[in-house]
C-alpha cells in the first residue's frame, strides 16, 4: 500500500505544479476598449505654426484586429477636439497579426496630434481666420476626445485625452 501512495502522490503533485504554470489567454472584450494615459502638454499655438502635442493611451481587443494593412486606407483612430466637437484628425493604426490561438491583443497606442486652428470670433462677432486671430488668442487650452475602430467595425469606448504626463 505504502508504494502506491508515494507514486501517486508525485504524479499528483507533478500535474499540479505543471498545471500552475499554463498561461491563460486574455479574456478581452471583441469591441476595442481603451484607456487614457497621458498628453504630452495641453496648451498649443493656434494656426499653422508647426505645433503639435503626443497622446499616450492604452488599448485591448479580444479578436485581436487592429489596424489595416498599408495598401488599405481605412482609419482607425478617430480624434476630436473639445472647443468645437468636430472630428479633427484621423489615424491608421498598423495590421497586426494574429498571434497563436488565442487573439486577444493589448498595448499603448501614442499618436502626435497638429495644432489645428478654430475660428475666432471677436467680440463684435466677427469670425476670423487663423492667421488674423490677436497675440492674446494665439495659445490655446484644449483636450481631445478619442476612439478607435478594429477591422470588424466594433467601435471602442471614447477616453477624454485630458491630463499631463
Amino acid at each position: 500500500m505504502k508504494r502506491l501512495f508515494v507514486p501517486t502522490f508525485v504524479i499528483t503533485l507533478f500535474a499540479i505544479t505543471v498545471a500552475q504554470f499554463c498561461v491563460k489567454p486574455p479574456d478581452y472584450s471583441k469591441e476595442p476598449v481603451i484607456e487614457f494615459l497621458a498628453l504630452s502638454k495641453n496648451v498649443l499655438q493656434q494656426g499653422t505654426q508647426g505645433d503639435s502635442v503626443s497622446i499616450y493611451f492604452t488599448y485591448t481587443d479580444g479578436d485581436g484586429d487592429l489596424g489595416y494593412p498599408k495598401t488599405d486606407p481605412t482609419a482607425s483612430v478617430f480624434v476630436r477636439d473639445d472647443r468645437d466637437s468636430f472630428p479633427k484628425f484621423e489615424y491608421q493604426l498598423p495590421y497586426v497579426e494574429p498571434q497563436g490561438a488565442s487573439n486577444g491583443i493589448s498595448g499603448e497606442i501614442s499618436i502626435l496630434v497638429p495644432t489645428s486652428c478654430w475660428i475666432f470670433v471677436t467680440p463684435e462677432g466677427i469670425p476670423l481666420a487663423c492667421d488674423l486671430v490677436p497675440d492674446d488668442f494665439l495659445y490655446d487650452t484644449l483636450f481631445y476626445y478619442i476612439k478607435i475602430r478594429d477591422r470588424a467595425g466594433h467601435v471602442s469606448n471614447e477616453i477624454k485625452a485630458d491630463r499631463l504626463l
